[in-house]
């Protein structure tokens, strides 16, 4: 039985390692443009700790991360799918 070795990415915000499945991914694609949990492109990954989703400095680490605008639409989008999350324990 082959064992799978978990895929790690770091969080924007507090910058800790944990397994991609922990994690909400937002993706900057060059055709569909900025969705949430799926897509190919340029990536950034946040956890689901209230802590890190309710930085004030989210938006701009985003923005850094996915180099990009981001609009204010997808902004709100952003707020309300984040907020849908359990406070995950670290």
């Amino acid at each position: 039985m082959i064992q799978q070795i978990p895929v790690l990415r770091v969080c924007i915000s507090c910058r800790k390692t944990y397994d991609r499945k922990d994690l909400l991914k937002i993706t900057k694609d060059h055709k569909q443009g900025i969705m949430l949990g799926k897509g190919m492109g340029r990536s950034a990954y946040i956890c689901k700790s209230k802590k890190c989703y309710s930085d004030s400095k989210i938006k701009k680490k985003l923005q850094k991360a996915l180099k990009t605008f981001l609009e204010p639409e997808f902004v709100e989008i952003f707020e309300k799918e984040i907020t849908s999350y359990n406070n995950y324990p670290h």
